[in-house]
């Protein structure tokens, strides 16, 4: 099965407050992007790199990548949330599809470009899952109580053994991805921001299997979140 690394840039990052998308800010001296781009492209298992770039910044980022990373086929423009820059990459990975023997499908491993520490083993764990399933996630336990509220009061706690926080990748047969947000684009009322979710809602019946993830692959969001990976990225990688 050919697997497909797709790095979905297409946000702006207002929340980092860099007056940039946060893809373009550096992380020991490298971009984010970049670091992501680096890790699938020295992934045995990973045939082919899209990424996905937010409105005006495709050929800067273009220039950037250019001649040093021969797996990334293209640098699409993203859409106005996370779910139509999904679909965007889905849309030019099945272009690409088209011409496949029949029964054939692609492995499609989803990863935000805020989240530039992710290792080699996740990444392999996560085309060997595609290999015996529809639908991965990289997640990690919850090591904190968890606790569901409503109107500023605690309602409920869940068992802290069940709860998971998730990571990216996020991966999927190509035709599995490609229906659960074909469903999720005809629900005016569901606004999804995890496509783990999108597959869980719309293909109840697709099992998402979970791929044990890292401490250290963390999502740069806020500017202290960028201080915690330069602390990460300057000590040992994990063994």
């Amino acid at each position: 099965m050919r697997m497909v690394a797709v790095v979905l840039g297409g946000g702006v990052g207002q929340r980092l407050g860099a007056g940039r998308p946060k893809q373009l800010i550096t992380l020991g001296g490298t971009t984010l992007i970049e670091r992501c781009v680096a890790a699938f492209e020295a992934a045995p298992g990973v045939d082919e790199i899209l990424v996905v770039m937010a409105r005006g910044y495709t050929g800067q980022v273009e220039a950037l990548l250019a001649d040093r990373y021969p797996k990334v086929t293209a640098v699409v423009e993203g859409g106005q949330t996370r779910p139509e820059s999904v679909r965007v990459a889905l849309a030019a990975i099945a272009s690409r599809e088209a011409g496949a023997s029949p029964g054939d499908d692609c492995g499609v491993l989803l990863h935000d470009a805020a989240r530039p520490l992710v290792d080699q083993r996740i990444i392999a764990d996560c085309v060997a899952a595609l290999r015996e399933h529809d639908a991965a996630g990289v997640a990690v336990p919850a090591s904190d109580t968890m606790v569901v509220t409503g109107n500023g009061v605690m309602q409920s706690m869940p068992r802290r053994e069940t709860l998971h926080r998730c990571q990216t990748p996020q991966c999927f047969r190509l035709s599995v991805i490609t229906r659960a947000h074909e469903l999720a684009a005809a629900d005016p009322g569901f606004s999804p921001t995890d496509d783990c979710g999108v597959v869980m809602r719309y293909l109840p019946g697709v099992p998402v299997h979970i791929v044990p993830g890292s401490e250290r692959n963390i999502k740069v969001t806020y500017p202290h979140d960028l201080a915690v990976a330069e602390a990460l990225l300057s000590s040992a990688p994990p063994a």
